[in-house]
């Protein structure tokens, strides 16, 4: 599985957010891709602030799900999204995916970080496991916008 936290992982995505315009049009879902940039910088500001909590996660979410969050098989076509990552309003792509394509910076540098704290509801991830995360959701959004 790729990771967010390798050069490779980092760089094909870095390659694929360059490939985006404030035209692409999604192929499912109904965000715009100014949405999709905003939305997709909550999982890496999560991760990079990485802030304690003592959430172990939802047993139900981290016996069935978590799994799926990091694994090789893509994530299906218009999975829910959690109300708070729903961008209720227009967003400006040129200022998102800048914002975006910094936070893949940052997140990539943490490659040597040796403590992570819980997702709040997914609960415990290696680090390896928070790469690969980072990567499938990265990924999941730009084939969602033919990238």
């Amino acid at each position: 599985m790729k990771s967010l936290l390798t050069n490779e992982g980092h760089v094909e995505i870095k390659s694929r957010l360059g490939q985006l315009s404030e035209n692409s049009q999604r192929k499912w879902g109904k965000m715009t891709v100014g949405q999709m940039a905003w939305h997709c910088q909550y999982p890496l500001k999560l991760a990079i602030r990485n802030k304690e909590n003592t959430s172990k996660g939802n047993w139900f979410i981290t016996t069935f799900f978590k799994k799926l969050l990091y694994n090789d098989k893509p994530w299906r076509k218009n999975l829910p999204t959690a109300p708070q990552l729903k961008a209720k309003e227009a967003k400006d792509f040129n200022e998102e995916i800048t914002i975006l394509k910094e936070l893949a910076d940052e997140f990539n540098m943490l490659y040597a970080r040796d403590i992570w704290y819980p997702h709040p509801v997914f609960g415990t991830f290696t680090k390896e496991q928070w790469g690969q995360l980072q990567y499938k959701h990265l990924d999941h959004h730009l084939t969602q916008f033919g990238v």
